[in-house]
């Protein structure tokens, strides 16, 4: 076993630039890809993936500054410090169910897609480091490790439900065939989405407003697109917090660059990613007649291009820190994971039709939950890292993050565990229930397409 947790403990430490290439290019070859091509493919995944990463860093390396800037300019202070998720995923992986989440995840996956519970292979194992924050929290919390597995589990579990569940929409709205997205982060938000998107829809006058990103850049040509959007907004979050013009157009124009750079990193990956996409579909039509779509389960990275996202992602940053402010009870103030924002929205935007106005409705709802939930769970974040001698920054009092700290899936998991074995029990049915649910769609959807064939 510890052998075992030392090759996945590796493989985990290679960071999901390596380990994409590799596990594709094995994946594309399994399924019947040219091993020429699946190489390639693998390749411009992670490409694409160090491209991302690097487009994102210049954004965050940006928008933190401004906000601290923008805190001290106002005499902004609360005592839980926003440590990022490079961070959180650090501790999340340094506990004992991160050395064991990976295995545990694929074990489960490989289950899930035998009895027809999915039709996702996640082949993201980085961020099952989500996983193992829910996990680790309850396991530090309740003093058992067993407790922490069977969470990390049953989170995994609704999120590949939630994946499938949105997968066709993220095809469309997206622009990605065979592509879903088991995000531990961006799926946790469906739920809140579906209700808030449904609540718009039944309010006379409001349910009609539709801003769509896409037709205001051909209404107002340049004015409308991406770089002169991301300028001005990057302009304003500089000015706000007090920036001389130069840095101030420093700013701006760096974030009208990521505005373009990132969709176009996303598209990169994309194409890395149609040869492996395109072996899995054949794969499955000749050996499993009983089954419908599978989809390629991706980082929620890849979606963080659409306009509408990045564009009601950087309208938020400034409102992130005013609601940190203005919430009563809040301690969190939103500033490394700033960055992260448009992650929340990936799932959000295929929900709502790719609707501005209805992703930034649920975007600031989102928030709002997302800062009490941080706040509430920030005590448990703080004694999890300490558990595995993570540095506490100085002058804090407690840490947290808005990647996973305002997890609502987690919080929920936390609360259930909370309960003892009852809440556990309920949560395990809850998951079981929903993957049944989702075999019967899968079943149905399986048929028809073979009465089609």
């Amino acid at each position: 076993m510890n052998t075992i947790i030392n090759i996945f403990s590796y493989i985990n430490s290679l960071g999901a630039t390596v380990m994409m290439p590799i596990i594709l290019t094995i994946i594309g070859v399994i399924l019947g890809a040219k091993p020429g091509k699946a190489l390639r493919g693998g390749l411009t995944v992670g490409i694409g993936f160090i491209g991302l990463n690097l487009v994102t860093g210049l954004m965050g390396d940006n928008l933190a500054p401004a906000v601290q800037q923008m805190a001290t300019r106002f005499g902004l202070t609360l005592s839980t410090v926003d440590i990022g998720w490079p961070a959180a995923s650090a501790i999340a992986f340094g506990t004992t169910i991160g050395l064991i989440i990976i295995p545990v995840c694929l074990l489960v996956n490989i289950v899930m897609l035998l009895t027809n519970t999915t039709q996702t292979l996640d082949v993201d194992i980085w961020n099952y480091w989500h996983f193992a924050f829910t996990g680790s929290l309850i396991s530090i919390l309740t003093n058992n490790l067993a407790y922490g597995v069977i969470a990390a589990i049953v989170n995994m579990i609704i999120v590949m439900v939630i994946a499938d569940y949105t997968a066709p929409k993220v095809e469309e709205t997206l622009g990605m065939p065979g592509v879903s997205i088991p995000h531990g982060f961006s799926a946790a938000f469906v739920p809140i989405a579906i209700v808030v998107d449904k609540v718009i829809g039944v309010i006379p006058g409001i349910k009609d407003i539709n801003i769509n990103i896409e037709k205001l850049q051909k209404k107002f040509g340049v004015f409308g697109e991406p770089m002169l959007v991301g300028t001005i907004l990057g302009i304003i979050i500089a000015a706000l917090a007090g920036n001389d013009v130069q840095k101030t157009l420093q700013i701006g124009i760096t974030l009208g660059a990521v505005m373009v750079l990132i969709p176009k990193m996303a598209a990169l990956l994309m194409e890395g990613l149609m040869p492996i996409s395109d072996a899995a579909q054949q794969f499955v039509s000749k050996k499993f007649a009983n089954r419908g779509k599978v989809y390629i389960g991706l980082d929620s990275a890849v979606g963080v291009g659409h306009p509408v996202c990045l564009t009601v992602s950087l309208i938020l940053v400034p409102m992130a820190v005013f609601l940190a402010v203005v919430l009563p009870g809040n301690t969190v103030l939103p500033m490394t994971d700033l960055s992260v924002l448009p992650y929340m929205f990936v799932l959000i935007i295929p929900l709502v039709g790719g609707n501005g106005f209805r992703a930034l409705i649920t975007g600031i709802v989102c928030l709002v939950g997302g800062l009490y939930i941080s706040t509430n769970l920030a005590p448990s974040f703080t004694e999890v890292a300490k558990s595995v001698q993570f540095a506490i920054p100085k002058g804090a009092t407690t840490i947290s993050s808005i990647c996973d700290g305002a997890n609502p899936l987690s919080w929920v998991l936390v609360k259930a565990h909370s309960m003892g074995v009852v809440g556990i029990v309920i949560a395990v049915v809850i998951a079981l229930g929903l993957a049944v649910v989702n075999r019967k769609r899968i079943l149905k959807e399986a048929k028809e397409l073979h009465e089609q064939a």
